[in-house]
């Protein structure tokens, strides 16, 4: 499975990788700089997700604090069919991402702005099928940034480390719409080990949500 991807997808990874490092010499994208590690956690664990839990086809994606483009370009790689918008608050990064899109000729939005002030615009609250995250904030905080942006019936994507943070985060998941639909266990091929949270929007999130940053980092839900 992680072979076919690499094998299918072998020249536009090659140029990700020789663009992002020669890049990062200048902007900070990633602390991963050796190829086999690039290869492993930002590739394979991005687009690791799509082949544990069932995505629609043509499922509308959002990828929340996108940095260098993980997990939604390598998701964009593996499933061409979604429609992926990669959202970073970062000019720096987006401007890299747009660069970086057009070097590898992939098509995906970008957007540069900070979850939680985007999520309060219509056009784009409740509307995405699928909503990913890659990051180290707590789960509870994770909910707040992301699931405003997941439409009723669709799912949040929380990729965590060997801790999925669930119990603590049930609280923050009512009050937000959503529940736990499935935490599913999975081995990057090094061994190290991963949790996928997937929480179902079962109804529409009150506009009080998300709070300002100050507000969800310091008092989380």
């Amino acid at each position: 499975m992680f072979d076919e991807f690499i094998k299918a997808n072998q020249e536009k990874l090659d140029k990700i990788t020789s663009f992002m490092l020669e890049y990062n010499k200048k902007v900070n994208l990633t602390r991963i700089v050796e190829k086999e590690e690039i290869i492993e956690k930002h590739y394979i664990d991005s687009m690791l997700p799509l082949t544990l839990y069932n995505v629609p086809r043509g499922t509308i994606v959002l990828d929340i604090g996108s940095g260098a483009g993980f997990p939604g370009i390598p998701m964009k790689l593996h499933r061409p069919d979604l429609s992926v918008t990669l959202l970073d608050s970062s000019r720096k990064r987006t401007d890299y991402l747009r660069q970086l899109l057009n070097e590898i000729e992939v098509d995906c939005d970008v957007i540069t702005a900070r979850s939680e002030e985007l999520a309060h615009d219509k056009s784009q609250r409740e509307t995405y099928g699928l909503v990913v995250a890659r990051a180290v904030a707590n789960l509870a905080s994770l909910c707040e940034y992301c699931l405003p942006f997941v439409k009723v019936g669709g799912v949040f994507f929380a990729m965590k480390g060997e801790k999925s943070e669930v119990t603590p985060a049930e609280k923050a998941m009512r009050l937000l719409g959503g529940e736990v639909a499935e935490v599913i266990d999975y081995t990057l091929p090094s061994g190290d080990k991963r949790n996928l949270v997937v929480i179902k929007k079962i109804r529409e999130c009150s506009t009080v949500y998300p709070r300002r940053r100050v507000n969800i980092t310091k008092n989380p839900l």
